[in-house]
């Protein structure tokens, strides 16, 4: 069984659905999801649509980015709703809309609510690794680890920590399109919603796959 890690979506249906058959995804594959589903690219709701429609066949581990943080305190304020505009959420809400008119919240289903709320996690880990969005202080286990950090903090090189377990982790874009990998440390947001890639990396070989908005797909392996 393989655990595939994939990076940060951010709307982009057209490079998750290719890499999806592209890889291809098996059932038995467990599958974590970064976060930073929505926002930015043309279609998240279709995002949501197939990562709630994965977990019904599949091993799917939904990992919870700033970016649906940012969607779910859109709803508390005016204030939380207009910074979650700045940072992509015209686009999310967009792509809800029947009639083109820019869309609202009430356009946004219970279903995608109630994932985004219930399924999503601020990490996983496993024997040799352990997935976060964003980062994580070396010398804190990880269910100490203060939110900030775990959703905002950007990659930086952090040092090895103190499990001993290989990190795997998005937010902090790679405009080379390249995962990074610091050996104690991988990143694997290679910029999909920009001019970048969709990365999953198989976390057991080191070898990732890649697919983008436009369809394109391309093989490689951590260097």
């Amino acid at each position: 069984m393989r655990h595939l890690a994939v990076g940060d979506i951010h709307g982009c249906y057209k490079a998750l659905s290719t890499l999806a058959a592209f890889v291809p995804f098996q059932p038995e594959d467990t599958l974590v999801t970064l976060g930073d589903y929505v926002n930015r690219g043309p279609d998240s709701c279709a995002v949501l649509d197939w990562l709630i429609a994965w977990k019904r066949r599949g091993i799917l581990v939904p990992l919870r980015g700033n970016h649906e943080l940012m969607m779910l305190q859109a709803r508390e304020s005016d204030d939380a709703f207009l910074r979650w505009q700045e940072y992509g959420g015209k686009a999310t809400l967009a792509s809800y809309s029947p009639f083109g008119d820019g869309g609202r919240l009430v356009d946004v289903p219970h279903a995608h609510w109630q994932f985004l709320e219930d399924e999503t996690r601020p990490w996983y880990e496993i024997d040799t690794h352990f997935f976060v969005h964003a980062n994580a202080y070396p010398d804190y286990a990880l269910a100490e680890q203060p939110s900030f950090i775990l959703y905002w903090e950007s990659f930086n090189d952090p040092p090895p920590h103190e499990s001993g377990k290989i990190m795997i982790c998005g937010h902090t874009s790679q405009k080379s399109g390249k995962p990074r990998n610091i050996g104690h440390a991988v990143c694997i947001d290679t910029w999909a919603c920009g001019k970048g890639w969709l990365t999953c990396l198989d976390v057991g070989s080191g070898k990732y796959w890649q697919a983008n908005e436009r369809g394109e797909t391309r093989v490689g392996w951590l260097e």
